[in-house]
């Protein structure tokens, strides 16, 4: 039986809700490092940089390095860097979003708009627009994006999740603008960089530097990280801390390797393949 060397773990309602640790989640971790486990946090949510999760993660007694974090922001700034440098964005997102596309080189149009409410831009000068997670999403945001893909701009997006899971409940996500933005315009998103794709995937892969059969993706979501998981073939757990339930994990077509109360059972409950 292969050993499990990789351990991927998504952050919100996973690792932590809000401002706490949640259950298991330091001893866990610990354990799993001391054992020489090679260990990454994955994240869709853009609103902070790498450094920020990692000083979160260290606050909570989980000692992190930025480079320990992959955040979709990141891995979007990373391929477009790469394949597209020259692109005009417009970005709904929030400052740290802006920041991140920015240390890449990257050239955004109108940072920001609530700087200079007499602003305009003109749908011909945005060459792709970019869809975050933006809890400052208004009107004028949304209807400038509208317009540059009506205009024919390209349609990118750091990740598509619908709701962020938040003590007392979730608030919604990117996937709600994608969603509007695509019904109106009759555009479909072209390239998404978060969980599930295979972008973030390949920069994982790569950052661990194990094999995926010998890698676990844990997280609390079906659609996204157990999606991602055994789309690159790792193993998947699935953690009832945060979007998913038992019973939808049982009914899916590919269940879940693990169905996990909270990541303090992984060591229990994958005792053989440690």
């Amino acid at each position: 039986m292969q050993s499990i060397e990789g351990f991927v773990f998504d952050l919100d309602g996973t690792v932590y809700l809000g401002e706490a640790a949640l259950p298991g989640a330091v001893e866990t971790i610990r354990t799993l490092k001391a054992a020489g486990k090679r260990i990454l946090y994955v994240t869709n949510k853009p609103l902070q940089p790498r450094s920020a999760y990692a000083e979160k993660l260290t606050h909570l007694g989980i000692p992190t390095e930025p480079d320990e974090v992959i955040t979709s922001g990141y891995v979007l700034g990373y391929h477009l860097a790469r394949h597209y440098p020259d692109l005009r964005l417009y970005v709904i997102g929030e400052p740290a979003l802006h920041d991140e596309l920015k240390e890449h080189g990257l050239n955004l149009v109108a940072e920001f708009l609530d700087q200079d409410p007499q602003q305009v831009i003109q749908p011909h000068d945005v060459d792709a627009v970019v869809v975050a997670f933006d809890r400052t999403l208004d009107y004028r945001k949304l209807n400038t994006a509208y317009q540059a893909l009506l205009a024919g701009a390209r349609f990118f997006a750091t990740n598509a999740d619908k709701m962020c899971p938040m003590p007392g409940g979730g608030i919604p996500d990117a996937g709600a603008t994608i969603t509007a933005l695509e019904h109106i315009t009759g555009r479909k998103l072209e390239l998404l960089a978060g969980k599930p794709s295979n972008l973030i995937m390949d920069v994982v892969l790569q950052r661990l530097g194990v094999p995926a059969g010998q890698c676990l993706m844990t997280g609390d979501r079906l659609e996204t990280d157990i999606l991602m998981g055994r789309q690159a073939g790792m193993k998947t757990a699935i953690v009832l801390t945060g979007a998913s339930t038992r019973e939808q994990a049982e009914q899916q077509d590919v269940p879940p390797d693990f169905v996990l109360n909270n990541i303090g059972e992984i060591p229990d409950q994958l005792h053989k393949y440690l």
